[in-house]
């Protein structure tokens, strides 16, 4: 196997906008657009293979393939396993998107593993990650509720409106992170860019939307008791993650928890990634550069994504004339 560059998949919601196409050069069309679903493997969304032997097969197909080389005999031994619902085994773990936030998103929360295998079908739970990429002054992120907020008292503020002032909101700019786990209530808010890592579901409770209607003039639907059922009120609020120092001075780990780990590398030197039986994603925020064995044999730029298969032995990443940052993201 080689490295894996994907075609992406553009979700079109209603609070999308044109950053994708301006400032990472997403080929979206004349439209807005608010996500590029750029590795996935979740129902019928799937990423495709752009280059090389394997162009045109679809992730699942490298899974049901090529599986202990894609994945690595460890975690495919897990996905495979009964602890997954029949229809989850086999699939890819993590899907990584850009968002443009043109107007807020929802407040919403997500089920943990527990709960989503409960639901009908199952699915994951889902814990994310943020990475903002761009922010316009002004624009806000909401993570996690007030302190002391419970049970009880975000269900009167939902009936009576108030459901903002339950949330723990702040400013965040470029280069900051933002770690969501499961439970947490949340939103982007407008006027955000984001590189967004999480696992592969798209389980979501609506509890507020701020007063808007769908593109059928209708509000969209709400799901207040799967909300309350599936958030933490002991979590609080959620403060922006401190990068930690690695061995590797170029390198920063921004999130580390069960179901990721998101590294940050300010490349101004050739590294190695890989060589560990683990798979890795790629993802440039700034700069470009060159993987080794890429068969197309073209520099990666802005917002471009590899997959780095477990098979490869440790993978030379060459950045560019000014040096480059990439995320680095894989299951621990």
């Amino acid at each position: 196997m080689y490295p894996l560059r994907f075609e992406p998949l553009f979700r079109r919601y209603i609070w999308g906008g044109r950053r994708l196409a301006e400032v990472l050069d997403k080929p979206i069309g004349d439209q807005t657009a608010a996500e590029s679903w750029e590795v996935v493997d979740h129902q019928d969304d799937q990423s495709i293979v752009q280059f090389g032997d394997l162009a045109g097969k679809s992730l699942r197909e490298l899974i049901a393939e090529h599986g202990n080389d894609l994945l690595g005999s460890q975690l495919m031994e897990k996905i495979s396993s009964n602890e997954f619902p029949e229809h989850l085994r086999n699939r890819f773990p993590l899907l990584l998107k850009f968002l443009d936030a043109n107007r807020n998103l929802s407040v919403q929360v997500h089920p943990d593993d527990e709960f989503g295998a409960t639901l009908s079908p199952p699915d994951l739970g889902k814990t994310e990650a943020w990475y903002v990429m761009h922010a316009d002054p002004g624009a806000r992120i909401f993570a996690g509720l007030k302190s002391n907020v419970t049970a009880e008292s975000f269900r009167a503020a939902i009936e009576s409106g108030q459901t903002e002032s339950m949330l723990h909101s702040f400013e965040p700019k470029q280069g900051d992170c933002v770690f969501i786990r499961a439970g947490t209530q949340h939103a982007i808010g407008a006027g955000l860019l984001i590189a967004e890592i999480q696992q592969a579901s798209n389980t979501t409770f609506r509890v507020y939307d701020w007063g808007r209607v769908g593109a059928d003039g209708q509000p969209r639907d709400l799901h207040i008791e799967q909300a309350i059922k599936a958030t933490d009120f002991d979590r609080g609020p959620v403060a922006i993650e401190t990068p930690q120092p690695t061995d590797d001075p170029q390198w920063h780990t921004i999130v580390q928890c069960e179901k990721f780990v998101m590294n940050r590398g300010k490349l101004d030197a050739p590294t190695t990634m890989g060589g560990d039986g683990r798979f890795r994603i790629v993802a440039v925020i700034g700069g470009e550069i060159k993987v080794a064995g890429d068969p197309s044999q073209s520099a990666m730029k802005l917002s471009d994504t590899t997959l780095l298969p477990a098979c490869l032995g440790p993978t030379t990443l060459t950045p560019g004339q000014g040096g480059a940052e990439v995320l680095e993201i894989f299951v621990p």
